[in-house]
C-alpha cells in the first residue's frame, strides 16, 4: 500500500483514539466502521490493506476485537507505547460510565430517563453500522468467491448459528485451496529477533494478567479471585466476540454462581450496549454487582477492577506477541488468500451482528426459532418499538442520505428519544 506521509505524533494518535473511545457506541460492528472512517477515510494513517489485514488477524483472536483492532492500529503507529494508549483509550471511556451506570443500577434499579436517552444513540448508531457495512463490503469483496463466503458466513452464523471458529476456519480453508497455483517468492523465516520479541512480550504480558491472580489466589482465595478466574477463563474463549459467549457467561454467572439475576443480566447487556467501548464491558458490571452484593461499594469496586484486568490484559499480551508476524504474512500468497476468505466471512460475521442489533433496538420481543438444523432470531410483529423506527429513520436520512458527521446525529438522535420518552 501507499505510505504514509509523515510519522504520527504521539499526541495526534492520543487525540485521535480518544475520540474513537468517547464516540465508540454500538458494538462491534459500529467501533469496527468508526475506525475504518478515521484511520482510512479521514486520516492516510492505514490504508486499507494494512485495514482488513489487521481485522482478520483480530478477529481470529479470542476477546473483544474492536478493541485489540484499535490496540493493533495502535501498535502499527507507534509500537508498544501507541499500541497501550489506543487500547486504553478504546476501553477508559466505556469502562467510567459502566462503572457510574452500575452503581445507580445497584444503589437505585432501572433508570428511565437513561433508557431513553439511550434508545436515541442505539437508534442513530445503526446506521452508523449500515453505512460501514456498505462501505467495507464494496472495498474488500472483490472477487465473487469473496462475495459468495461473505454471504456463506451471514447465512451459516443467522440462519443456523453454527460456531463462530469453524466458519472462520472452513473460509481461511477456501481462501488457502483459492490460491492452490499461486507461486510463492519464497516463505520468508521468521527473523530469530522476531521470535525473541515475541517470547519477551508473552512473558511480560502474561505476567500483567496472572501475576494478580495469583497474589488474588494467596491472599484473598474468596469472591474476587472466584470472578478474577472465571474472567481470565472467559478471556480465552471468546471467539467470535462477545455476542458469541454471552449465552453462556449469563448462565455461568446466574445459575452456576448466583452472583446475579437474569433481569439484572439483561439489565448490564442493555447498559453495556448503549455505552461506548467493548460489548465486553458487561463484565465490569456483573463483578461490580457481584461484589456489592457481598460487601457493598469498596467489594463492589474491587470486583468490578478484577473484571475488567482480567478481561483485557489478554488481549495486550495477543496484540503484542502475535502483530509482528501478520506484517510479514503479506509476502506469502496462500496464506493472504486465506487471510483474504478470512476478511470475507468477517464481512458476513458484521453483517450478521448489524442484522442482530437492528432486531434487538426495533423490535421488544426477538425469539429464537428453531426448525430441524434451522435456528434464527425471529421479531415479534407485534413488538416493533415505534419511537426507535422513527429514530432510526431520522438518523438513517441524516447520515446516509444527507452525509452529516457523526455527532451531530447523535446529539439530535438523543434529544429526540429524550422529548418523545417524556410523552
Amino acid at each position: 500500500g501507499a505510505q504514509r506521509a509523515r510519522p504520527v505524533t504521539r499526541a495526534e494518535l492520543t487525540r485521535v483514539f480518544a475520540r474513537i473511545g468517547v464516540l465508540s457506541f454500538g458494538g462491534p460492528a459500529a467501533q469496527i466502521a468508526l475506525m475504518h472512517k478515521e484511520l482510512v477515510d479521514d486520516r492516510p494513517w492505514l490504508t486499507e490493506e494494512d485495514f482488513l489485514r489487521a481485522l482478520s488477524f483480530c478477529m481470529l483472536l479470542p476477546g473483544p476485537e474492536a478493541m485489540q483492532l484499535a490496540t493493533y492500529a495502535g501498535w502499527r503507529l507507534h509500537g508498544t507505547a501507541g499500541g497501550l494508549i489506543a487500547g486504553l483509550l478504546f476501553v477508559v471511556p466505556g469502562a467510567v460510565v459502566v462503572l457510574a451506570l452500575s452503581m445507580l443500577y445497584a444503589g437505585f434499579g432501572d433508570v428511565p430517563l437513561v433508557a431513553a436517552l439511550f434508545l436515541g444513540v442505539q437508534a442513530a448508531v445503526l446506521a452508523i453500522v449500515v453505512q460501514a457495512l456498505l462501505r467495507v463490503a464494496a472495498r474488500a469483496l472483490k472477487a465473487s468467491w469473496h462475495r459468495a463466503l461473505a454471504m456463506a458466513a451471514f447465512v451459516a452464523l443467522f440462519a443456523f448459528n453454527l460456531p463462530f471458529p469453524l466458519v472462520i476456519l472452513v473460509a481461511g480453508a477456501v481462501g488457502w485451496w483459492m490460491a492452490r497455483d499461486a507461486v510463492s517468492p519464497g516463505a520468508l523465516p521468521p527473523s530469530p529477533g522476531l521470535i525473541a520479541q515475541a517470547r519477551r512480550q508473552v512473558l511480560v504480558w502474561g505476567a500483567v494478567w496472572l501475576v494478580p491472580l495469583a497474589g488474588l489466589w494467596l491472599i484473598e482465595g474468596g469472591l474476587l479471585f472466584e470472578i478474577g478466574l472465571f474472567f481470565s477463563q472467559l478471556a480465552l474463549v471468546t471467539f467470535g466476540g462477545a455476542y458469541a459467549v454471552l449465552a453462556w457467561m449469563t448462565q455461568a454467572v446466574v445459575q452456576d454462581f448466583g452472583w446475579l439475576t437474569t433481569a439484572e443480566m439483561i439489565a448490564g447487556l442493555g447498559l453495556a450496549e448503549t455505552t461506548p467501548g467493548p460489548l465486553i464491558l458487561v463484565n465490569e458490571f456483573v463483578g461490580y454487582l457481584a461484589g456489592f452484593r457481598q460487601g457493598g461499594v469498596a467489594l463492589g469496586l474491587a470486583g468490578a477492577l478484577v473484571a475488567l484486568w482480567m478481561t483485557f490484559a489478554p488481549c495486550f499480551l495477543w496484540i503484542f506477541a502475535g502483530a509482528p508476524f501478520t506484517e510479514r504474512l503479506a509476502q506469502a500468497p496462500r496464506l493472504t488468500s486465506a487471510l483474504a476468505g478470512i476478511t470475507a466471512a468477517v464481512i458476513g460475521v458484521v453483517a450478521n451482528l448489524s442484522l442482530w442489533f437492528a432486531l434487538h433496538v426495533l423490535f421488544a420481543e426477538v425469539q429464537t426459532v428453531t426448525a430441524g438444523p434451522l435456528r434464527m432470531a425471529v421479531p415479534n410483529p407485534a413488538s416493533l418499538d415505534p419511537v426507535a423506527l422513527a429514530l432510526g429513520a431520522l438518523a438513517a436520512a441524516l447520515i446516509l442520505w444527507r452525509r452529516w458527521p457523526l455527532i451531530p446525529v447523535l446529539a439530535i438522535s438523543a434529544a429526540t428519544a429524550l422529548v418523545l420518552g417524556a410523552f
